[in-house]
């Protein structure tokens, strides 16, 4: 799944915003899909929001949307796709991140 390489590359780089246009790219066009899968694209989608969010300083409004991400990106809903090994380790790649920028401190 290359959009996920260059998914992490784009957060790597602190292309927050370009990484969430990346994968909103695979979520568009199933956007009114229910389906797990669906719903765990939609969760990245917003971690990468809620970086970028973040990055413009904006604390409470990354917190808010950090807890979206939680919401959709459950072990649960990453078990019931076909890309569970590429999608855990994404989490995995993503709550490095927000450890990195102390995220559960910020206060909503």
């Amino acid at each position: 799944m290359k959009e996920i390489e260059k998914f992490k590359q784009l957060i790597n780089q602190k292309f927050y915003y370009e990484a969430h246009e990346s994968l909103e790219e695979l979520w568009f066009p199933i956007r009114k899909s229910k389906d797990d899968y669906c719903l765990v694209l939609k969760g990245f989608i917003n971690a990468a929001v809620s970086l970028e969010l973040y990055k413009r300083d904006k604390l409470l409004q990354c917190k808010k949307i950090y807890l979206v991400y939680n919401k959709y990106v459950t072990e649960n809903r990453m078990l019931k796709t076909k890309k569970y090994k590429k999608f855990r380790e994404l989490k995995d790649f993503i709550d490095k991140k927000f450890e990195e920028i102390e995220i559960k401190t910020v206060v909503v």
